[in-house]
């Protein structure tokens, strides 16, 4: 007696559900800068201190690819100029070792590390601030550097039984994969007083297999695709765009 109301419940549900329509709507939820910016018209890409692969120039490429996105998603005006000597700056009154890894392919992060008192040569940026109208400065280090690890990978692996019938099972091995890590940071200063505001910290990887040959450049950018929503989110407002389901 109590299962035929509680069947017709269950059917009732059931055909509601089935009545249901349902609406996919857009929405865009805006994410706050992690840096006031108000008190600058202008933005300076200054350069970064760079090292790693010499396939690419990390100074070069990171400074121009940060200009162009700071074009059309920023309300700074971008300053176009020459890149710094920013390793030239930063050996000047060291010791004549320091001075000579400063001329050298710098291939190790330490080495590269060495030089990142010069972000606090407050003097300096605010030298530069004063030749270029007190912009917001931005410049950093980046590493770009080739990558080889055995990694753990999955694979189908096709096998039949005794009658014959095929199935397929996971197997799981040790590979060699090869790519690029790109790691570095990203130093925003005041040109008004050449002080640093913020420093922020990234690192990427990418992997492929040993047989997939892919060119730095090419890796560069997917790394550096991966970091720009970050870096763009310090400096202005962002939204992050994606969906909300409606039930009628």
């Amino acid at each position: 007696m109590t299962a035929r109301p509680a069947l017709s419940s269950l059917l009732a549900v059931v055909l509601t559900a089935a009545c249901t329509s349902y609406f996919e709507i857009p929405i865009e939820t805006p994410i706050r800068p992690k840096l006031d910016t108000t008190g600058f018209q202008r933005v300076l890409v200054a350069g970064f201190l760079s090292g790693g692969s010499e396939d690419i120039d990390g100074n070069l490429e990171t400074t121009r690819l940060l200009r162009s996105q700071l074009r059309t998603k920023s309300d700074l005006r971008v300053i176009d100029t020459d890149v710094l000597p920013l390793l030239d700056v930063a050996a000047e009154g060291t010791d004549p070792a320091t001075q000579a890894a400063a001329k050298a392919p710098i291939k190790e992060e330490k080495v590269l590390e060495s030089f990142e008192h010069l972000f606090a040569k407050v003097d300096y940026w605010k030298k530069v601030g004063e030749e270029f109208q007190q912009p917001l400065i931005v410049t950093g280090t980046v590493m770009f550097t080739p990558e080889t690890r055995n990694q753990m990978v999955q694979r189908d692996e096709e096998v039949f039984d005794s009658f014959g019938r095929r199935s397929t099972r996971p197997v799981r091995s040790f590979q060699e994969r090869k790519g690029f890590q790109l790691q570095g940071r990203f130093v925003f200063i005041d040109g008004r007083t050449g002080t640093t505001l913020h420093s922020q910290a990234f690192g990427e990887q990418v992997l492929y297999s040993a047989q997939q040959s892919t060119p730095a450049l090419s890796s560069y950018f997917e790394l550096m695709d991966r970091l720009i929503p970050t870096f763009l989110s310090t400096l202005s407002s962002q939204k992050i765009k994606g969906t909300r389901i409606l039930l009628q």
